[in-house]
């Protein structure tokens, strides 16, 4: 369970439609990003260091 970050924190993808095209939901918080599967968030988040989440971001959006 993500405990350590608060429901509100979490933003979800706009395309994350919820007729199946479900994606992430990320968090920012005190120089930390999380990432969540948007399908099941019980289950734990990743958590990346803000610069590691642009470089990812960069590198998915080349893809």
């Amino acid at each position: 369970m993500n405990a350590s970050v608060p429901e509100s924190s979490w933003l979800k993808s706009s395309y994350s439609s919820g007729e199946g095209g479900e994606c992430v939901e990320v968090a920012d918080l005190q120089g930390t990003t999380h990432v969540r599967d948007s399908k099941d968030t019980t289950r734990p988040s990743l958590s990346l260091a803000p610069r590691a989440w642009a470089e990812f971001v960069g590198f998915a959006g080349r893809g």
